[in-house]
């Protein structure tokens, strides 16, 4: 099977000349990011926000093979089959997810990350080629011998983050997301088999992880991103209710079976049926369901449904003190303007909270190899923007509505 080289918006030609890549890729498992955004419910404020999760995957890959590079250059040794496993680690990293990405991440599979379908994807397809993505799973699952292979993969400074930062900047048009990483890249290092960077780019590093904080509140956590993400779980959590009561539901094959029936983890462990249900699912089929079931007879989800498609989302507001207070008052606003019914109340009225971590200190750090031969920690390093304020979670507290 032939590499091949693919034009991308964001970092220009991709090189792809590992045939075991190429068998990746065109796996139609692996086809089928091209129709999951990557970003979930954020076209619905940033409209450029269309790219998919096939357009990351491919962009992690790529810098993937641009940090082993700097690293084999620094007389860090790996074999070519460890290089291909790590790329293949990377590129498979995000197979797992369902449609809308993280926006719909427990809705259809209860208790179920969508690291543990990518894994569980990775041992089915490395069952099937013959032991094609052996090493890829024990890089992705941490059990491989060189550490750093799967710190790039998965740490707080790994190149899925890299891509994401630059390329959800790139396709929202904003601009604080933007990053060095080609800096980052060509300052890492290896010392006792941990990955870090070199001393002269702790800022290139402080800068990731403000942009990483900034992209968060302002895209990702968005209040109406955040919304149409709740808005999205209502429908689907209504269509669930009423499915699993007998009602009948114009669904795809796929989503009838994971709507019908209830399908949680040991599932998918113990019948590679479910992965292959699972993998026929994309964004296609919960958006032809929605716009159908705007005609039940079912008020509550026909009103869902009608407020996803005609973009008349929940109002949202966020606030660093609780909001149950507001609760009551647009309950009644509610029920008399829209006729909700009491006991339907929760799907248009509710409070939750959100968080973010710009770095966390307690997950596996990001380690500094300064010039005098010492490693710190990059909240340690003297002066640092990253300090125990940032490091420190935050938590805000929101209420969604029914415009009054």
């Amino acid at each position: 099977m032939k590499g091949k080289i693919i034009n991308d918006p964001v970092y220009g030609f991709l090189k792809f000349p590992e045939p075991e890549l190429m068998q990746v890729i065109e796996h139609p498992w692996f086809q089928r990011l091209r129709h999951v955004k990557q970003m979930g419910m954020a076209s619905l404020v940033y409209p450029g926000a269309v790219h998919t999760r096939f357009h990351h995957s491919l962009g992690a890959c790529h810098l993937m093979g641009k940090a082993l590079d700097e690293l084999r250059a620094k007389g860090v040794e790996f074999s070519k089959e460890e290089c291909v496993a790590a790329r293949l680690a990377i590129l498979m990293h995000d197979i797992g997810h369902g449609p809308f990405s993280h926006a719909l991440e427990y809705s259809l599979v209860a208790g179920v990350t969508h690291e543990t379908i990518s894994r569980l994807i990775m041992v089915r397809i490395n069952e099937l080629t013959g032991g094609l993505l052996s090493k890829t799973v024990q890089i992705f699952q941490h059990t491989y011998p060189r550490k750093y292979l799967h710190q790039l993969v998965s740490s707080q400074l790994d190149v899925d983050r890299m891509d994401y930062l630059n390329r959800d900047s790139f396709y929202t048009g904003v601009s604080e997301g933007v990053i060095g990483y080609d800096r980052i890249l060509q300052m890492l290092t290896v010392r006792e088999d941990e990955l870090m960077v070199e001393e002269k780019a702790v800022h290139s590093v402080e800068k990731f992880i403000i942009a990483r904080r900034l992209m968060y509140w302002q895209v990702y956590l968005h209040k109406t991103v955040l919304g149409a993400e709740n808005l999205i779980n209502n429908i689907l959590r209504r269509a669930k209710y009423l499915a699993q009561n007998g009602e009948n539901l114009f669904c795809t094959p796929a989503l009838h079976y994971f709507l019908y029936n209830k399908v949680d983890g040991e599932n998918f462990k113990s019948d590679p049926a479910h992965l292959e249900l699972f993998c026929q699912l994309d964004d296609a089929d919960i958006v032809s369901a929605i716009k159908v079931w705007q005609t039940h007879h079912d008020f509550t989800l026909s009103l869902l449904c009608k407020m996803m498609i005609e973009r008349k989302l929940y109002k949202v507001m966020l606030s660093s003190a609780p909001l149950d207070h507001m609760l009551a008052e647009k309950q009644e606003i509610a029920m008399k303007k829209y006729g909700i019914l009491p006991e339907d109340l929760y799907y248009f009225v509710f409070t939750g909270t959100t968080s973010n971590n710009t770095y966390d200190i307690n997950d596996e750090n990001i380690q500094i190899a300064m010039k005098d031969g010492s490693v710190r920690d990059i909240s340690e390093v003297e002066n640092a923007l990253v300090n125990q304020t940032l490091a420190r979670p935050v938590h805000k507290n929101y209420i969604c509505y029914l415009q009054g």
